[in-house]
């Protein structure tokens, strides 16, 4: 870690451990934090390592774990020694992991990026190949692993502008890391380019994983005993709301219910675990709901409240209208659409859709999304695509079929290469 940035990093994580244990303990008093794992947070593992060779992916939250189950599923099946570390930051993607139910796949919260707790968490796991992912960039974890000598990548790495200039300003520190790893394949041209800029050689576009890494089939039983609760009424799914953004819609769906009485709206926030907040902001909007994660359904109640993990395809399936979320505030940079045009959904955004640029402009090309930004916006742009008008289906599926792919074969090509490369 010779770079002066990286050093001070180092140097400032370790002295500050007494304030991380703190606020750990703070974030699993909040339900944060599962209590009853603080100790992986340390590096402390109380599962042991399977003999083998052990992949190790790192994700931040629920998209991006997603597309690590995917990838681990992939290597799983053409790798039947191995087995695959998944750590994530959040309980929302840790449960989606346990519920997909993999063999040979582990999960754990990842150690706060302080030296002690990094060299624990390497010390016990000792992985053969490390798979970052996005902009996961944890200096400790990455520049420990380097100098014990294992293999690293960058999956799908994407970054915004505003996180390519500040990495710019720090270009010691920037070529130091991004140098660290083996392979970085970026997820779009803008970041491909960015981080060529920042490491001083050639970074491959390898495309977005994220457009190949489906979501799980609905089961057929609970789609039709969805499809029979909803009835005859008129739904669509806010999908993956955010702080924030449940009080505009709850807004826009008030509106809604004056013209269309009997309408629906399914809203899944993205992290199930803040239902109870959300449950609030309904009702401070006069919206009764009914509780999925309770087994209620609708009855004659306005807002179906999806507050359960790993559904989001059957709430597609369900609903021909799909409000994507994480796109009415600045900051978060939109969802992924994909899997709602699949499922036959018209979509529905926000301006705010930067992680998503690339995709966005193919269905802004193909006019194959309605753009909202206030709650009378999302209230009338619902009402059309149940009318049927300014946005059809044959639209989405020509912006599917436009969208580039084969990132994950490649991806894979060069996974298998680095773990079958090994340690030197």
């Amino acid at each position: 870690m010779s770079a002066p940035g990286l050093s001070l990093y180092r140097f400032a994580s370790q002295a500050l451990k007494p304030a991380a244990r703190w606020l750990l303990d703070r974030r699993a008093r909040e339900g944060k934090e599962d209590p009853a794992r603080l100790h992986e947070r340390v590096g402390q593992a109380q599962i042991a390592r399977p003999a083998g060779r052990l992949i190790w992916i790192h994700a931040a939250s629920v998209g991006e774990s997603q597309m690590a189950l995917t990838v681990a599923e992939a290597l799983l099946s053409q790798h039947d020694d191995a087995h695959v570390l998944i750590t994530s930051g959040t309980l929302t993607s840790a449960n989606l992991i346990a519920r997909r139910g993999l063999d040979r796949l582990i999960h754990q919260f990842p150690p706060v990026d302080a030296p002690d707790w990094v060299n624990a968490f390497l010390d016990h796991w000792t992985p053969d190949l490390a798979v970052f992912t996005e902009s996961e960039l944890w200096p400790n974890l990455i520049l420990s692993a380097r100098a014990r000598g294992v293999p690293l990548a960058l999956m799908n790495a994407r970054m915004n502008r505003k996180s390519l200039e500040g990495w710019a300003r720090w270009p010691s520190s920037a070529k130091a890391l991004l140098g660290a790893f083996d392979w970085i394949g970026a997820a779009d041209q803008r970041t491909a380019e960015g981080l060529s800029g920042l490491t001083g050689r050639p970074v491959e576009l390898a495309g977005n994983l994220k457009l190949e890494c489906g979501l799980p089939a609905p089961d057929p039983d609970a789609l039709k005993a969805a499809q029979d609760a909803i009835g005859e009424r008129p739904v669509f799914v806010a999908a993956s709301t955010h702080d924030g953004e449940e009080a505009l819609i709850a807004q826009a769906h008030a509106e809604i219910l004056k013209v269309r009485p009997d309408a629906l709206m399914i809203l899944a926030p993205r992290h199930p675990e803040r239902a109870d907040d959300v449950a609030a902001v309904l009702n401070e909007h006069g919206l009764p709901q009914a509780r999925r994660s309770q087994g209620e359904t609708p009855d004659g109640r306005p807002v179906w409240l999806a507050d359960t993990l790993g559904e989001m395809a059957l709430w597609y399936g369900v609903c021909p209208v799909a409000v994507i979320a994480g796109s009415f505030k600045p900051g978060i940079g939109g969802h992924n659409p994909i899997e709602a045009s699949r499922a036959g959904a018209l979509v529905i955004t926000g301006p705010h859709v930067d992680s998503f640029s690339d995709v966005y402009g193919v269905y802004d090309a193909h006019e194959a999304r309605l753009v909202a930004e206030t709650a009378a916006d999302i209230a009338r742009d619902v009402l059309d695509c149940w009318q049927g008008d300014r946005l059809t289906s044959d639209k989405a599926l020509a912006a599917l079929d436009a969208l580039p792919n084969g990132a994950l074969p490649l991806t894979l090509s060069h996974l298998n290469r680095l773990l079958d490369q090994g340690r030197p």
